[in-house]
């Protein structure tokens, strides 16, 4: 190969080649979209089959099919997820916006937008359980509701004479309680109405036993609503809602005895009383017989000195009652009143016959009087009063007629009708 100087820098020498330039290589047959997408969809989903996310949840939304899509994002990136209505149906809990999860789930390439997303099989809450934080959400939903209000819970009778125990009849909790029961109260009806209280089916035997037991004849006084202690898990089917809400509209006062001390359950606040233990329940809702007599002695106690008090005050009222001439000779009183009540009405009875006679007298001299007085009297003794015939008017003057005029002359026995025919006036 002939070598050529290089001028812009002396001293050293170019290879040059002298052959003819080679061809590029043929340009290979272009990949169609679809078959770009279905590569790396083959790649990508073979590359991810399960993997585990954690994000924070956005764009939540939940159409009618039942289906949860979603996008987890953090601060550098984003992802776009789904739930099938199979997967989102099982949650235990409800997903919210903005909560941080953990989710689990296969990376798919979904070839119409191009795009690829998350299809979650799994989904924990970062930082707390996925139970605990659905209990936590169906305690603020139904404490909204009012099914926690306390202005609606109420008190235990005091002496139940029937009590509905409902529980599973092998668990370890219905003997705790039957056996504290009756060691207290003897004579107390209790009736246990088997349920499940575990598992998937608990909480619909649950609600079934609570309606069955407001139904008894005679009703019971008390429902009883227990089982021993367990994980969250195993206590989860009092935290379910349909159980909760048969609690609060029961018709008969409810306790709740769930788990042990540090166990809550929402059945406990939906209850009228909570007990810690099934044991507690027991002495909460029944009485000690014990207990009952020795309170029944110290009130008989409490009340026997005021009583006989009392009566001594009476038998010494009743003595000096008795003292008394009323009631030593009751029948020489009542003769005494009598003697007196005749004197009393001859003393009317002449009080009044002189009063008539006075009151007599009086009216004779009055009546006298006034006929001394009366016209008739005047008329009687010859007078008379003279008027016109047409209007009555008393003639005290011949001055006042006229001849032909008609007048009525009144005497003492009759009325005379006379016309005018002279008149004379005598000079004052």
């Amino acid at each position: 190969m002939p070598v050529r100087k290089n001028l812009q820098t002396p001293g050293l020498f170019d290879l040059e080649p002298t052959e003819e330039p080679v061809a590029p290589p043929a340009r290979p047959e272009p990949l169609t979209v679809s078959q770009l997408t279905a590569r790396l969809k083959g790649v990508v989903e073979q590359s991810f089959p399960s993997v585990w996310v954690a994000g924070e949840i956005s764009n939540l939304a939940r159409p009618r099919s039942g289906h949860v899509y979603l996008t987890l994002k953090d601060s550098g990136a984003q992802i776009r997820a789904v739930l099938w209505s199979s997967t989102a149906a099982r949650l235990p809990f409800r997903l919210e916006e903005g909560q941080a999860v953990i989710a689990q789930g296969g990376v798919e390439v979904y070839p119409p937008h191009g795009g690829y997303q998350l299809i979650v099989r799994r989904v924990e809450p970062q930082g707390i359980g996925a139970l605990q934080l659905a209990f936590e959400q169906l305690k603020a939903r139904l404490a909204a509701a009012g099914l926690f209000d306390p202005d609606r819970k109420r008190p235990l009778p005091p002496f139940p004479q029937k009590i509905a125990v409902v529980t599973s009849p092998t668990g370890a909790a219905v003997r705790d309680f039957l056996q504290i029961a009756l060691r207290r109260w003897p004579r107390l009806d209790a009736v246990v109405i088997p349920a499940q209280v575990q598992g998937a089916a608990a909480a619909a035997s649950i609600v079934a036993a609570i309606r069955a037991a407001q139904r008894l004849q005679p009703r019971p006084d008390v429902i009883v609503v227990t089982r021993g202690g367990g994980s969250l898990e195993d206590l989860w089917c009092f935290n379910e809602e349909p159980v909760v809400r048969a609690i609060a509209a029961s018709d008969v006062p409810v306790v709740s005895a769930v788990g042990h001390e540090v166990d809550f359950t929402l059945s406990d606040f939906a209850a009228d009383v909570r007990a810690a233990t099934p044991s507690e329940a027991a002495e909460l809702v029944v009485p000690e017989w014990t207990a009952v007599q020795q309170s029944l002695v110290e009130w008989r106690r409490r009340l026997d000195k005021p009583v006989r008090q009392r009566l001594t005050f009476f038998r010494e009222q009743l003595r000096q009652l008795g003292a008394r001439p009323g009631l030593a000779r009751p029948f020489q009183q009542l003769h005494d009143r009598s003697r007196r009540l005749d004197e009393l009405d001859h003393r009317a009875r002449l009080a009044i016959r002189n009063r008539l006679a006075q009151h007599a007298r009086r009216l004779q001299h009055q009546a006298a009087a006034l006929s001394a007085l009366s016209p008739l009297a005047v008329l009687a003794r010859g007078y008379s009063v003279t008027q016109r015939a047409e209007n009555r008017e008393v003639i005290r003057d011949a001055r006042q007629v006229d001849i032909g005029d008609e007048l009525l002359t009144r005497v003492a026995q009759g009325t005379i009708r006379s016309r005018v025919v002279a008149t004379e006036s005598e000079s004052t």
